[in-house]
């Protein structure tokens, strides 16, 4: 929590949360690892009682919703210290992709869809997952997609083919983008979203995707989805017909700022990991490690790069609260890839300082390093938002960068 940007709200939060992290989190955590992820779930769904207790259940959402009614920028420091742990953001109802389908749901969901879907996924009942990546299709170009729902009678016929759905194993519904105007003559007019439950007849959860050395089950999985002529009714479309791409643009710049703010809180639990190392570890007789002026360098890099992504990213959130996103669209892109690098820089050092037990899992970092290296992927590689943000800087100066048709 950064005092300049703390309110007395969220200093009370802050200070239950971390209280519950002390004494509910942390002490877990090694037994969690060794547990299957349904276990898990099971586990921090009987922690959610004192999880609300805190009065941080469900963050971002109005107090009306049943939410703690934080602010873009009090949640994003809040998120930093539930990052620390893989396993918080679900105690608190607030773990990717719920957070963004409960947002999309409070914004665009009819009455209907609201009772059914986004009451149970606000009091934690059940869960949700966001399908809009292909593997036929480059997941950098969301506009560029072979997934189609065609209308017959009072229904969509929904045939395609997605993966990387995370949390679809165990998941109530899916969020599904598909073509729906694909004669649309803006290419980010034909897809629309559109709500599937997952018992659909059709639906198929192909496999739980392995992922950098562990196979995925529950809220942790990241799925492969087919859809053969599922039909669901046309009163299920999420928002407007051909609004899919406008939803999923209003979805990540929040997600954004929940991602790098949890990076943040997971380069904070190494860089004490790090510290703690290099101060106690002896490599001779009488000597610590942390007296090695490499050693020292990591740190100092460690604590300014940290300091100046959380910075980055609140004043990006505080200028989302305060202008919207498209004020903000360039430092969006800005912290997506300055974070991500600055958390696998920070992680690759934790891990060099603790030499041979960096790599093995009696430490969290291996987790951390295996997990997280897909943070330079999605939401956008690094490569599409370095070449938008230089994009916009050059028109600045009248130059109009060549684009490929289709980005």
């Amino acid at each position: 929590m950064v005092d300049v940007f703390a309110t007395p709200k969220l200093k009370r939060l802050y200070e239950a949360v971390h209280t519950f992290m002390e004494s509910e989190i942390y002490p877990n955590e090694a037994r969690w690892f060794r547990m299957p992820f349904r276990e898990v779930e099971a586990e921090l769904r009987g922690l959610r009682d004192k999880a609300r207790a805190t009065g941080a259940w469900n963050p971002p959402i109005a107090e009306a919703e049943g939410g703690a009614g934080l602010s873009l920028l009090e949640f994003g420091q809040l998120s930093e210290l539930l990052g620390r742990s893989p396993f918080a953001h679900l105690a608190f109802n607030c773990q990717a992709p719920d957070a963004g389908n409960i947002e999309l749901l409070l914004q665009h969901g009819n009455p209907a869809q609201r009772e059914r879907f986004l009451t149970p996924l606000l009091n934690g009942d059940i869960r949700s997952c966001f399908a809009m990546t292909e593997p036929e299709f480059a997941g950098s170009n969301p506009i560029r997609m072979g997934t189609t729902a065609v209308k017959e009678g009072g229904e969509y016929v929904i045939n395609g083919h997605k993966w990387f759905a995370t949390a679809a194993d165990g998941a109530a519904f899916s969020i599904v983008m598909a073509n729906t105007n694909p004669e649309a003559n803006s290419p980010y007019q034909r897809a629309s979203m559109i709500i599937v439950p997952m018992d659909t007849p059709g639906f198929e959860i192909v496999r739980n995707i392995p992922i950098m050395g562990h196979t995925g089950e529950g809220w942790h999985s990241h799925a492969e989805i087919r859809l053969e002529n599922v039909r669901v009714p046309q009163a299920n479309l999420l928002g407007p017909e051909g609004g899919g791409f406008m939803l999923a643009q209003e979805r990540l710049g929040p997600g954004r700022i929940h991602h790098c703010m949890r990076w943040i809180g997971i380069c904070e639990r190494a860089f004490h990991l790090m510290c703690q190392r290099a101060a106690t570890r002896e490599i001779a007789e009488g000597r610590k490690l942390g007296e090695q002026q490499m050693i020292q360098a990591m740190i100092a890099e460690s604590r300014a790069q940290i300091d100046a992504a959380r910075y980055l990213v609140l004043h990006t959130a505080l200028k989302i609260d305060q202008a919207g996103q498209r004020a903000a669209a360039m430092d969006i892109s800005t912290i997506k890839f300055f974070a991500a690098n600055v958390l696998q820089q920070v992680v690759d050092r934790a891990i060099q300082v603790h030499g041979a037990l960096g790599v093995t899992d009696d430490t969290i970092l291996s987790f951390f390093y295996r997990e997280e290296r897909s943070a330079r992927i999605y939401d956008g590689p690094d490569e599409a938002h370095k070449a938008s943000l230089a994009r916009k800087i050059l028109k600045g100066y009248g130059l109009k960068v060549w684009r490929s048709k289709g980005h």
